[in-house]
């Protein structure tokens, strides 16, 4: 009875073994990639933000990438950005950290969704100091 006990047990630790393994070779893969970035500096369409509060109502959503400076910073993850042609509310995602320190005469790219309404804003997913 016991060698038949034993066996299970050996037969249920190399089945949980079989299933562990691919799982954690696979999230020990996924760890390694989350941190690559992809640097690209060739040309990228880019938007005005008076075209897009031109071409607006409140059920807008859009893809846009904007540059320009964060003129002001209104609280931990929402500034007003400026382009030169008009301001937009725009809100950081928590997970973006920048290499350096940036002030309102810092050039940057924004990369995110316009969405219109009552504050149009953009809700940025990147920003690339330019």
């Amino acid at each position: 009875m016991t060698k038949l006990i034993s066996v299970k047990n050996t037969v249920i630790a190399i089945a949980s073994a079989m299933i562990l393994v691919p799982t954690l070779a696979f999230a020990g893969d996924h760890n390694e990639q989350k941190g690559a970035v992809i640097s690209y500096s060739g040309p990228i369409d880019t938007v005005t933000v008076a075209e897009l509060l031109d071409s607006t109502s409140m059920f807008t959503e859009r893809n846009a990438v904007v540059e320009g400076k964060l003129i002001k910073q209104i609280n931990a993850d929402t500034f007003i950005f400026s382009d030169g042609t008009k301001e937009i509310q725009v809100e950081l995602d928590d997970d973006i950290h920048l290499p350096q320190a940036i002030d309102a005469t810092t050039r940057v790219r924004l990369f995110g969704e316009y969405e219109g309404g009552n504050t149009p804003e953009i809700e940025v997913d990147r920003v690339q100091v330019l």
